[in-house]
């Protein structure tokens, strides 16, 4: 199975690009590189479902199956759409609401989480 080159490099953009966003300490980068990602891996999906076919489901076809389309790709690349929108949906929503508490954007460390982590340092010398 051949896949063309431009929607491989397609693919590795939006997945460079997404890991770079959710690097970020934005909320709003944050969700866009989410999307990102999960656009790339969609695309990943189709890909490696292979060449179009004819409908995989045909009356009193004598198709041969080597000529039909994978439905399985298609059916997991739906699914995947309402998951990554479902995700988008709560993100915006944990977003709005730490904007309306915080009035920031930027994810910051949690005070308490910095003491811990520092104790941790403090116990373990050897690292």
């Amino acid at each position: 199975m051949t896949a063309d080159l431009v929607v491989l490099i397609t693919i590795g953009a939006l997945t460079a690009c997404g890991v770079y966003l959710l690097l970020e300490r934005v909320v709003s980068k944050m969700l866009l590189g989410m999307i990102l990602l999960g656009n790339a891996v969609n695309l990943l999906i189709l890909t490696m479902g292979g060449p179009d076919g004819k409908p995989p489901i045909l009356s009193g076809s004598d198709a041969s199956p080597d000529d039909m389309a994978d439905p399985l790709a298609q059916a997991m690349v739906l699914t995947a759409i309402v998951i990554t929108m479902g995700l988008a949906a709560f993100v915006l929503a944990l977003a709005y609401r730490s904007y309306m508490l915080t009035t920031t954007e930027d994810v910051v460390n949690d005070p308490e989480d910095t003491q811990v982590a520092s104790r941790r340092e403090l116990e373990d010398p050897e690292q």
